[in-house]
């Protein structure tokens, strides 16, 4: 990847970054903290890794997303949009009756949503099976899911972790946002999940540890989780939760709240001046 397309793809990041706030503010509530600390990776899965198609969303062949962590839809939302899948202007409409955004993703009423997720644990179960599936039916495709690492802490993680490697996906790339947040605090505290390296190579993964907010190491992990053979590969990104807006940054009560109108003013303005910045560059 050229230096161009690194600041093409940070510049789309910012944006998704942007839309979140733009989608929690005008909802008055949500999730925006573990939103920006995975945009970075959603916005090069779907600008760089998975063979989508804006204009046939169910395109048999595609490859499969599915977030996890439910909740931090926001920007998944932003980059759906930049990506072609609905209109920008959605996202003002973030969680109000009737609209097409949900608090959680909803594949029965958004496109480019492969699965309708919110209870932790349960994505990457419904991942699992559509890799089994592609196994089952000669496919190409592959299966991407995003867990939080607070939501490791669920039973039913390590029980897909099993059948995963059991059943040898080696077209599942389960990744972990390892922002170190989660709603009552810090995850060392609540419930430690480390090594979770150790943990995941355990149940028969293939690890990968980078830096989920640079593109070299996000690509270089996708490239090489493309070559394993045999077992499905975890891609255990390290993350700071806030990532883009300096007074969210790594601060656990922004897990759930919307911001109000001076925070959001703020936000917005720090993020387009980071967006104004990449695309003078580019």
């Amino acid at each position: 990847m050229n230096n161009t397309e690194k600041r093409q793809l940070k510049a789309l990041a910012a944006k998704a970054r942007l839309g979140a706030i733009i989608g929690t503010f005008n909802a008055k509530s949500g999730h925006p903290g573990g939103s920006l600390s995975a945009a970075d990776i959603m916005t090069y899965l779907y600008f760089k890794e998975m063979n989508v198609d804006p204009a046939n969303p169910k395109m048999a062949d595609r490859d499969r997303f599915v977030l996890s962590k439910g909740h931090c839809c926001p920007s998944l939302y932003a980059v759906l949009a930049m990506k072609g899948f609905f209109d920008w202007e959605e996202l003002t409409r973030l969680r109000h009756v009737g609209a097409m955004l949900q608090g959680h993703p909803d594949m029965k009423g958004t496109p480019g949503i492969d699965m309708s997720t919110g209870s932790l644990g349960q994505g990457v179960s419904t991942a699992c099976g559509m890799a089994l599936a592609a196994k089952y039916d000669n496919k190409d495709y592959r299966v991407y899911t995003i867990l939080g690492d607070g939501e490791c802490e669920e039973g039913q993680v390590w029980e897909s972790a099993m059948f995963a490697a059991h059943n040898k996906l080696d077209n599942l790339t389960v990744i972990v946002d390892q922002n170190g947040l989660q709603i009552d605090g810090p995850v060392c505290e609540v419930c430690g999940i480390e090594p979770l390296d150790k943990k995941f190579e355990s149940f028969g993964f293939h690890v990968i540890k980078i830096n989920g907010h640079c593109f070299d190491e996000i690509e270089a992990a996708f490239e090489e989780a493309k070559t394993i053979k045999g077992q499905p590969t975890a891609i255990l990104a390290k993350t700071v939760k806030g990532k883009g807006v300096s007074f969210m940054e790594n601060q656990v009560d922004w897990h759930g709240k919307g911001p109000n109108k001076d925070e959001y003013e703020k936000a917005c303005a720090e993020l387009q001046a980071t967006i104004a910045e990449l695309e003078v560059e580019c």
